[in-house]
């Protein structure tokens, strides 16, 4: 697998503070978002670059062994165990071995390698390996995403249920650790990681943890103001008041009323609703009659 330095996906030195990684993920990810970019697959391999970059660089535990192992932080751990069993073992060994218990073998050489370069002598004990990691590809709907579920799916003959947290994004990547392939030797097994299709069947829009919408508005409120009801994503009931004067196009904030942000109780992004002013049609000869006299007043 191709190494993606994680920092450089964020646009990020090494000594970036959690904050600016949030910062330099939530910037990207407004721009690099499928939504966004509908046709532009460089744009969505970036996305789902720029998704496994946070959940690590993100994470602290992780990024810890991202930051010691680099592109084979996931096996780091198996790495060192298998580091300080070889010690022991080759003990009786060592002048042999040039006075090192892994005659010069590295960390990447132990990567690389798989153990291939081990050879006779003494009793060695088989070296345990980690099994292989899958991916798979799982798709749910908007409505779905919205909300804290349970999930059940099939994956090389394994049933797996889940909960899948509410604000989950289109193209992110969850891990489950050992549902990967059973590893050799009595070696762990792989890891499971599970890539979320997301389908909005709604008129909504969203934009990682923002919500887009366009409401109609009839000509006769946009211009002498007024209220209006609509129903956000949730079909709560919303009552905006309309300014008198109201251009097409006008975009309105409404603060919480957006998507569930991913693992935070209790915290939404925003909904933005744009105004598209609805000119009459089939109007009757009186109501004619009275933009023809609006008109003529304006222009006196």
């Amino acid at each position: 697998m191709e190494f993606i330095d994680y920092y450089k996906v964020l646009g990020l030195s090494k000594t970036a503070t959690a904050d600016e990684i949030k910062k330099a993920y939530r910037k990207l990810a407004r721009k690099l978002h499928p939504d966004i970019n509908p046709n532009d697959k460089d744009a969505n391999t970036k996305f789902q670059q720029l998704n496994e970059a946070n959940e690590v660089l993100g994470n602290p535990e992780k990024r810890k062994k991202y930051d010691k192992y680099g592109k084979d932080w996931e096996n780091g751990e198996e790495y060192e165990k298998y580091k300080q069993q070889q010690h022991y073992s080759n003990a009786g060994q060592q002048q042999s071995y040039g006075g090192g218990g892994f005659g010069g073998e590295d960390f990447s050489d132990y990567f690389s390698s798989m153990f291939g370069n081990q050879s006779g002598g003494g009793q060695r004990s088989q070296p345990k390996y980690r099994g292989q990691d899958i991916q798979a590809q799982v798709q749910i709907d908007i409505k779905e995403a919205y909300t804290t579920h349970k999930k059940e799916f099939t994956v090389s003959g394994k049933n797996i249920r889940i909960t899948v947290p509410a604000g989950i994004e289109d193209q992110q990547t969850i891990k489950i650790g050992g549902y990967g392939s059973p590893g050799m030797n009595n070696g762990p097994s792989g890891d499971l990681y599970i890539t979320f299709s997301i389908l909005n069947t709604t008129a909504f829009k969203r934009v990682v943890n923002d919500l887009f919408f366009t409401q109609d508005l009839d000509l006769y409120t946009a211009v002498l103001g007024g209220e209006i009801t609509l129903s956000d994503f949730n079909h709560s009931k919303l009552k905006l008041k309309v300014a008198a004067g109201t251009q097409n196009g006008t975009k309105v904030r409404l603060k919480g009323k957006g998507f569930p942000i991913y693992k935070k109780e209790d915290a939404f992004g925003d909904l933005y609703v744009t105004y598209n002013i609805v000119i009459p049609t089939n109007l009757s000869e009186k109501e004619k009659e009275l933009f023809t006299e609006l008109e003529k007043s304006t222009k006196n």
